[in-house]
């Protein structure tokens, strides 16, 4: 009810704002300048999901969901430094919400039919070398990030900085207090592990195992930095996500410039993460991960890509590998990720569309993947194909298509995609009944 009020306020404050560029700070001479010199962008999308199980059957039928939603960005001018921003999303199943509860995708926007947030209200100031903003935001960080590919993105409650040294080096921090899944209406002190009601959240999508009755997480402290120069790009982040785990993480990657228009690619990607404890959410709950529970959070991982860069193009080769850590370890050594659990949005390499090695716990995989553009990149394909060989969840393997159209001229901002993947293969209903799971995801932006 908070937001949905704050959420009034801000979208009569969008009426004031110009859709220009924003204005320098010697233009702004009061504060009705600071409105009316601001700027406003915004996206519609409308999305058609859909799920189809080989074994389908009345517990776990086949599942749709259709849908479309705005998005609004609104952001005041510059005063010495300082500036204010707000984002409006609202979704709506637009009367395609199925009679049966259980044939509705539900990580498309819920199971309701309307979802309206208020995704960002934040103080900013900036100069040359320092950007801070406070207050509810996008980040996008490896691990904590937007995960939007739904009709409405994740944003979180947080104080977050970022410290240019010197061009192409960042220094980032990050206080995160509360979050706001892509399927929830409000900001709650709670995560992907936590059940759909959990104090009155929408969250769907996740791992939800996570009784009631689990107390709350007391929110997220990061600390990264990223390097740019040239073809190297680097980045390394530590995240203590509280009351469940800590994680070290790091990758990179080296484009060669030849000149002859076909540049080797090499990458490599590491991480490490503990936590236990009697405060550890995952161990006071005896949470299985992936059918395992434990006294601590035990995991290691590491990656390589081998690729090249071609005229219009790129082909890539990945390997990520999850050590099995037995014993005592949740999951056996299964990845903690509090915001991309059940998403597929994490940064491992081999992760496909429907799942990756975050979801099926320890284990190898690899990935080759294709990506073609045609008509200056306007039309772009690709195609991908992951095999996967857990120690929990068995053999399975991932084939994926990817069409995207992006006009120009009169419809510039206008796309079309379409996002196709078959799971095949797994253990202890990994796909349902143990049969391929073909998920199809037709997908209409434009942008404004």
């Amino acid at each position: 009810m908070r937001n949905k009020l704050v959420a009034v306020a801000i979208a009569a404050v969008l009426g004031t704002l110009s859709v220009s560029a924003h204005a320098d700070d010697s233009t702004i001479n009061t504060l009705s300048d600071l409105f009316t010199q601001g700027h406003v962008d915004g996206e519609l999308r409308v999305y058609d999901f859909n799920r189809t199980y080989d074994y389908s059957v009345a517990a776990k039928p086949s599942a749709r969901a259709f849908g479309g939603s705005i998005l609004l960005n609104a952001q005041t001018a510059s005063l010495d430094g300082f500036s204010a921003g707000a984002s409006l999303v609202s979704a709506n199943a637009l009367g395609s919400l199925a009679d049966n509860p259980k044939r509705v995708d539900t990580t498309l926007m819920g199971a309701s039919d309307s979802l309206t947030a208020l995704s960002q209200a934040y103080l900013q100031y900036k100069n040359d070398w320092v950007m801070a903003r406070a207050g509810y935001q996008y980040l996008n960080t490896p691990w904590m990030g937007n995960s939007d590919g739904r009709l409405t993105p994740n944003s979180y409650e947080a104080l977050s900085a970022i410290f240019t040294p010197v061009k192409g080096w960042d220094i980032i921090g990050i206080r995160e207090l509360s979050y706001k899944s892509r399927t929830s209406d409000d900001y709650f002190n709670d995560n992907n592990y936590y059940a759909s009601a959990y104090q009155g959240d929408t969250l769907y999508g996740g791992n939800q195992g996570l009784p009631l009755t689990a107390k709350q997480t007391s929110g997220t402290w990061a600390l990264g930095s990223t390097y740019v120069n040239g073809g190297l790009k680097a980045q390394g982040w530590y995240y203590d996500f509280l009351d469940f785990a800590r994680m070290g993480y790091a990758d990179g990657s080296y484009v060669f410039k030849t000149g002859t228009g076909f540049d080797p690619v090499i990458g490599f990607q590491g991480l490490t993460e503990s936590g236990s404890g009697s405060d550890n959410v995952l161990v006071a709950n005896h949470l299985k991960i992936n059918g395992v529970a434990g006294t601590k959070v035990d995991s290691s991982a590491w990656g390589a890509n081998l690729g090249v860069v071609i005229p219009n193009g790129r082909f890539d080769v990945f390997y990520n590998k999850v050590e099995q850590e037995t014993g005592s370890a949740i999951g056996d050594g299964s990845i903690i990720s509090p915001f991309t659990a059940n998403y597929a949005t994490d940064p491992l390499y081999t992760t496909s569309m429907i799942r990756g090695l975050v979801e099926a716990g320890p284990g190898h995989a690899w990935k080759a993947k294709m990506t073609y553009g045609f008509f200056n990149n306007s039309l772009q394909l690709v195609g991908a194909y992951a095999k996967y060989t857990t120690d929990l969840n068995g053999d399975f393997h991932d084939t994926y298509f990817d069409i995207i159209y992006n006009f120009s001229g009169f419809l510039k901002g206008f796309q079309i995609r379409d996002r196709w993947e078959k799971s095949s293969g797994g253990i202890n209903n990994l796909n349902p009944g143990n049969k391929p799971f073909t998920y199809n995801r037709v997908m209409l932006t434009y942008k404004f």
